[in-house]
Formats: structure tokens, sequence, C-alpha cells
């Protein structure tokens, strides 16, 4: 099929299934507003039924949006003991790659995600929360509001996903298998101990997640280094601290990949791995 024919296809169905934007107007000659108009519309989209004919538009649009981004292998991704020569602990599980995390084909990817756990409402946000929302589907809003209707019938009707806890969905569009949504740590006005255990809660917890259901692959992004504002180099320190941790006792983790997207992210992990 045609990528303008599916362009065109999948935001009819967003105008149509929309009370309030039906009527908006794009122009039919550029591609990239109508891009970001089908990214804006899922971003605000609630959480509502979806036909069958939305999704089916919908998955034709992400998968050749998948096939034009490409998929990256685990298996093309090299471990720092082959990138680097480093001699860290674990340096034949681990690996750092840079670039889009919503490419990666491994057993899951991590979602920095918010208290609300139903992704990001901004229009077209750089969030990796939005980003993971917008390629994966409609339908990952939906299986996570379901999730979390379940948990206010059991906890109350305020409930929130507390700081550091782990939780498993469905990827959708996406070729990782699965994705694991924590919610970060949140630092104002200094950074504290607090935050640094809280840190330390997402990445073990996530580790946990894939033993429970299987999962031997996993790449993290830099959890709450964004609009949570948790300090780049603590961070990652953190991170790499805590996944050789973890990996001391569980063998049954066979990839660890540190996602960052970021110059600078990609500097600081590489310094850790070559002290």
């Amino acid at each position: 099929m045609n990528a303008d024919n599916t362009t065109d296809r999948f935001l009819e169905r967003l105008k149509e299934d929309s009370v309030e934007y039906q009527s908006l107007e794009i122009d039919a000659y550029d591609l990239t507003e109508k891009k970001n108009a089908i990214r804006s519309l899922m971003n605000i989209r609630m959480p509502l039924k979806l036909s069958a004919e939305l999704l089916m538009a919908q998955d034709n649009y992400l998968q050749e949006e998948l096939s034009a981004k490409g998929i990256v292998a685990l298996s093309d991704i090299p471990t720092i003991k082959d990138q680097f020569n480093s001699s860290v602990s674990f340096a034949e599980k681990l690996c750092l790659w840079q670039g889009d995390i919503t490419r990666l084909k491994i057993g899951a990817i991590v979602n920095a995600a918010n208290s609300q756990m139903l992704g990001c409402f901004v229009p077209c946000h750089r969030c990796i929360d939005n980003a993971i929302h917008s390629a994966a589907g409609l339908q990952l809003r939906d299986e996570c509001y379901h999730i979390m209707q379940e948990k206010r019938i059991r906890y109350g009707k305020q409930y929130e996903e507390p700081t550091g806890t782990a939780t498993l969905t469905k990827a959708y569009n996406l070729p990782c298998d699965y994705i694991i949504h924590t919610v970060g740590p949140i630092v104002y006005n200094g950074l504290k101990e607090t935050h640094c255990q809280d840190l330390r809660n997402c990445y073990k917890n996530a580790l946990n997640c894939c033993l429970e259901n299987g999962i031997s692959s996993v790449a993290f992004c830099c959890i709450s280094t964004g609009e949570f504002h948790f300090p780049n180099e603590e961070a990652a320190n953190i991170a790499m601290q805590t996944v050789t941790k973890f990996l001391q006792t569980n063998t049954q983790i066979e990839k660890v990949v540190f996602n960052v997207f970021k110059q600078q992210d990609y500097d600081i992990y590489r310094g850790i791995f070559n002290n």
C-alpha cells in the first residue's frame, strides 16, 4: 500500500473518531503536517472503545512507520566488552546503544511513565512516554487504563501508580515483546537519598518483572533524567550499580541494554564502562 494512502486513511479514521476534530483541516500536500496531526490526535485521545476500522488503519500506518525507521535486532548491538574492550563486571552482558528505543527488537523495553500510567497527553511531546505510546498504538493506553481501573477498584478511586514499581504490558506495534512501565522519582530542590533509592527500585523491579515473566533481555531508557530532572551522571551510576548487583544473583538475564538518546548520556555511560 502506498505510504501516502496509509497516512491519509489513518488520519481520516482518527478525525472520524473525534467529536472535536472531525473538521480539522490539514494541508493535503504536506506529509509532515499530516503525520504531526496523526500523532497529536493519538496523544490526546482518551482511552475509549477502539473500532476495528480505526485499529486496522492505525496498525497499517504504524507498521509502515516502523519499517521506514528500521528495526534494530539485539544481535546487532555489541556488548560493551566488544565495543569498548570494557573490563567492568558483566561486560559480556551489558550494551550501550544510542537511538530510538521504539526500534529495538528485544524482550522488553522500559518506559519512564507518569503516575497516571496512561501515557503523555501533550501533543507531539518529546518525552519517551509519548514516543513509546505513539509508536505502540492506541491499544497501549487502553490496556494501561484497564490496569489502572482494576487497581482503583482494589485501592480506591484516587490511586496513582507509586514511584519505583514495574508494570508489564503488551508491545502492540513495537518490535519488542513487552513494555515495562516504571514511574521514576521527580527531583526538585536538590537530589536526596530518597530519590536515589526510588530510582534503584525502578531498575530492580523492572529486572524482577523480567524474571517473573521469562524475559531474558531488556533495554532501559534513562529513567527520570528528562522531565523529572534527575541528574544524568548520578542516574547512570545508579543504573549501572543496580543492574550489575542484580546480575550477580540472577543468571536468567542474558542482555541488558542501556539505551540513550542524548550524546551527553552516551558519554557518561562510556566513561563508566571505561573506568
